[in-house]
């Protein structure tokens, strides 16, 4: 196999970063390598990366493409190591001009395939965790011999403002000679811009000088990198490249005014961040493991951390260190003044600080949280100081009280919400997880920090972070009833050198002036940050940033909006819980967004079958092993199907099967039964039943149809009736009405209708799609009516919640059938079928699926469950029988 690794885009927690890796050369003259060795390697002709970011959105696309100069085809490689907070939108495939995109899914949709491609054993790649601040993409291709293949991989991010700056990280590793490379970065910042830098660690200042462009004016800021062979080479005979290192950009924005609001089709974002406020004096209590696992470079390095923070604490603040093991230990009984004289007492303390015992987490955290609570309580501390606890374990709490869940339990009571806690996970042998949910259920965040040489500065950095507070208390104020989807907008702390961003959507159109108001407590007094827009002079000034990408502040709300519903979510139950996940998965869905909820699916047609690969996004807390990576796959694609038609017929498609199932409902005419229902995306579909002309009453002889279809959606305040006769649509106080005879296109923002003779389609964006056929006799006949067939031509964007005849199915069913054997008929097979731990007797049949062929069908062969489906559906077909059609 030939293996080439790709570029890699790198976006870190507070940065945008790139590293790029394909096969090294030996280093030698270029002239002593052969045609013929040349002519066999896959060859990487261009690699370019354009970063467009726009209000610190940044939005960001790789491209690679590669020819296979060798005779016979060749497996290659795409490996993309990309930022642990960057959001994957899209990833394409072009094999000889034609493209295969990428769509997101549903993860559990997703799961299923790749299950079932592992046990297949058709696995072809891996997502997984890869050092700090990156996950690794990988997929593989066959290519052709002579063939050309392109790689293009988009993602966005929300960049964080972090010790004053906005930077982004490229790691740089080509590996090989590369002809066509580039980086090129265009910056849109409406503040304007401060100051651009651009600095690499892997070329001469002269070299860089000729081969790097860089720029800023107003409002635009612009960073070129576009090195020649000539200057890849690591020598000038060398067929090697020396582009190996550090790339980095640093970018800062103007800050005439603390706050600044931008609006753009009705989205808004306000970026917060005063300069030259007096630093509010903080109480810190620093609860730090001692256990054994700590000992040798750990606690060495935490005693250099903690002795050069000492260095930076300010005069006026309060400290004290609580260190715990299988017992807990204080330097002192209260918190003391970061006096030079305690100062110096702490030093001593720090210095002979060693590890013993076990982890006691709980009464560490708990002794610490007590002596802040009791300096406010007593007025031992300054009015208007500010609070925080600082805690670092290298492991799992196992002696005292050592149930996570009990633990955040006693942290949130002693604490409550007075002050944020941060936790500092030392290493990979801890629960992460755990100490993410107590951070952020405590107002504060997690950081891993890693076992390295550098362990004391990533400590030290952290630090350097929450040192200096200028507000307490942040509150974020919007004209009341006037925004929708806010993203949180009430803060403990703003500290110096970062920045509050909220975002939501405007209720009124028409608005002229928009007001944000922004309260804190500050060191001195209480202050209040005013900020007004005028929107029709916004629109104007914006009107020059069309170059860069138009949606970017509804696409940074979305990110927004995710990111803390994903937060919010790792601390919520039941169903608060199943509510945050069905917003977070909806939004994800429809922005196109790989998150931990959903999946990258791509699907590339191969000589003989469909191949899909899929990838999804771990999480920080799960270890850096492959065993716990997410990954791509190959597989034949399943499309399922689900509908009812006929007498009336069900038929079920199962997901992942090649197979499907079916069953009839044999019901009185003008019983409405229940078809989908899901309470996420709000949509109830019903069906209700008709009988032939002179319906007999012997019910074994009766015929019964579909004869009206119900579809509401509530959160659209939409309903549509289907019946033989007319479609009537109705949207909040509009209503319409057609008759078959039309040919109609109703087309919303959210919705739209399709008609004609034979058929109406409609569809709630991409992801969900329903058709109703028309089924028209002879109007004279004596016996039969018009009918109606309602078919599910796409149910990815339904909720696994969905329920119905039809929409249970929307979840993966297992089932197994054998004893098969043609019974008394040889013309109608027996068999058995296991399913929901049933023993169900079946029948194989055929029924038909207008989907495509209206007028004559095509055959779908099923498995027939008798008894109303019992057995099969949930509960019984009673179950399903409502009222009326809405």
């Amino acid at each position: 196999m030939a293996s080439v690794w790709w570029p890699c885009l790198i976006v870190a927690l507070l940065s945008n970063s790139v590293a790029f890796g394909f096969p090294r050369s030996p280093s030698r003259p270029l002239e002593k390598r052969s045609v013929d060795e040349k002519a066999g390697d896959i060859e990487v002709y261009s690699t370019k990366v354009s970063c467009k970011v726009t209000s610190r959105f940044a939005h960001n696309v790789v491209t690679t493409r590669a020819v296979n100069r060798a005779d016979a085809a060749k497996e290659v490689s795409f490996d993309v190591e990309l930022p642990k907070t960057a959001f994957i939108t899209n990833f394409t495939l072009t094999i000889d001009g034609v493209t295969y995109p990428g769509n997101v899914k549903e993860k559990e949709v997703a799961k299923k395939q790749y299950e079932k491609a592992v046990s297949q054993g058709k696995t072809a790649g891996l997502v997984k965790a890869s050092g700090r601040k990156l996950e690794k993409f990988t997929v593989s291709v066959n290519v052709a011999a002579g063939s050309k293949v392109t790689f293009e991989l988009t993602y966005e991010e929300l960049l964080k403002r972090n010790k004053g700056k906005y930077e982004m990280y490229l790691k740089v590793q080509p590996k090989q000679l590369v002809k066509d490379f580039e980086i090129e970065v265009e910056i849109f910042e409406p503040q304007g811009i401060s100051m651009l830098d651009a600095q690499a660690s892997f070329i001469t200042n002269d070299l860089l000088g000729s081969a790097l462009s860089k720029s800023f004016s107003g409002k635009k800021g612009h960073v070129s990198f576009k090195p020649s062979l000539e200057q890849q080479r690591s020598c000038p005979t060398c067929g090697d490249t020396l582009l190996n290192g550090d790339f980095i950009i640093t970018y800062d924005v103007n800050r005439a005014s603390p706050a600044n609001v931008q609006i753009v089709n009705d989205y808004f974002v306000h970026f917060f961040a005063p300069q030259g406020l007096p630093v509010v004096p903080k109480n810190v209590a620093f609860v730090i493991d001692i256990s054994g696992s700590m000992s040798g470079r750990k606690i060495e390095q935490t005693r250099d951390a903690l002795l050069k923070i000492l260095e930076d604490i300010k005069e006026g603040d309060y400290l004290n260190f609580i260190l715990f093991g299988s017992d807990v230990i204080t330097w002192k009984d209260t918190l003391v003044q970061a006096t030079p004289e305690n100062i110096q007492e702490a030093r001593e303390f720090v210095k002979n600080i060693r590890d013993r015992g076990m982890t006691n987490i709980n009464d560490g955290l708990l002794t610490g949280i007590s002596m802040l609570n009791k300096a406010r309580e007593e007025h031992t501390v300054p009015e208007r100081s500010t609070s925080i606890v600082i805690m670092l374990t290298d492991g799992d709490a196992n002696v005292g009280e050592s149930r996570p869940a009990k633990i955040q339990e006693n942290v949130l009571s002693a604490i409550k919400g007075r002050f944020p806690l941060y936790t500092l996970g030392f290493g990979n042998n801890l629960n992460y997880n755990f100490l993410e949910s107590l951070a952020l259920e405590n107002d504060g965040f997690a950081r891993r920090i890693y076992e390295d040489s550098d362990a004391n500065l990533q400590l030290q950095g952290f630090y350097e972070e929450v040192a200096n507070p200028l507000l307490t208390a942040v509150e974020v104020e919007y004209p009341e009833n006037a925004i929708l989807g806010l993203t949180r907008n009430t803060y403990q702390h703003f500290y110096d050198g970062s920045e509050i961003v909220v975002a939501g959507r405007l209720v009124d159109e028409d608005m002229n002036n928009f007001k944000a108001d922004v309260k804190g407590h500050g060191a001195l007094t209480d202050l209040t940050f005013t900020e007004e827009v005028d929107l029709k002079e916004m629109e104007k000034a914006l009107q020059e940033q069309d170059y860069i990408f138009g949606s970017y502040i509804e696409r940074l709300w979305a990110y927004l909006t995710i990111e803390q519903l994903l937060d919010k979510r790792k601390n919520a139950h039941g169903s608060e819980k199943e509510n945050l996940t069905a917003q977070a998965l909806d939004l994800s869905l429809k922005y196109h967004f790989v998150t931990p909820l959903t999946s990258m699916v791509v699907t590339k047609p191969e000589d003989s079958d469909n191949q899909m690969a899929i990838a999804d996004k771990p999480g920080e807390g799960a270890p850096m092993t492959a065993t716990t990576a997410y990954h791509t796959s190959y597989q034949p694609p399943s499309t399922p199907y689900y509908y009812v038609d006929g007498d009336p017929h069900f038929i079920i498609q199962v997901r992942g099967k090649k197979d499907a199932i079916c069953f009839n409902i044999d019901e009185e005419p003008g019983t409405v039964l229940r078809l989908i229902q899901d309470p996420i995306t709000g949509l109830t579909i019903n069906g209700q039943i008709i009988g032939d002309k002179g319906n007999s009453s012997n019910s074994k002889n009766r015929k019964t149809y579909l004869g009206k279809v119900g579809i509401v959606n509530a959160l659209m305040d939409l309903w549509i009736e289907v019946t033989t006769e007319k479609i009537t649509l109705k949207n909040g106080a509009a209503q319409s009405t057609f008759s078959w005879l039309d040919t109609v296109t109703v087309n919303s923002e959210r919705f739209s209708v399709k008609t004609n003779r034979e058929a109406m389609v409609v569809s709630f964006g991409k992801g969900i799609t329903f058709k109703v056929v028309l089924h028209q006799v002879w109007k004279e006949h004596h016996i039969h009516l018009h009918f109606l067939g309602f078919y599910v031509l796409d149910s990815d964007k339904m909720s696994t919640k969905s329920h119905g005849l039809l929409g249970q199915f929307f979840r993966p069913l297992a089932f197994q059938v054998s004893d098969i054997n043609p019974g008394n008929d040889p013309s109608k097979i027996h068999a058995t079928m296991l399913v929901k731990k049933h023993r169900l007797a079946v029948t194989r049949g055929y029924q038909k699926d207008y989907r495509k062929d209206v007028h004559n069908g095509t055959q779908v062969g099923c498995w027939f469950v008798h008894n109303n489906g019992q057995g099969v559906i949930d509960g019984v077909h009673s179950d399903y029988i409502v009222s009326d059609l809405f």
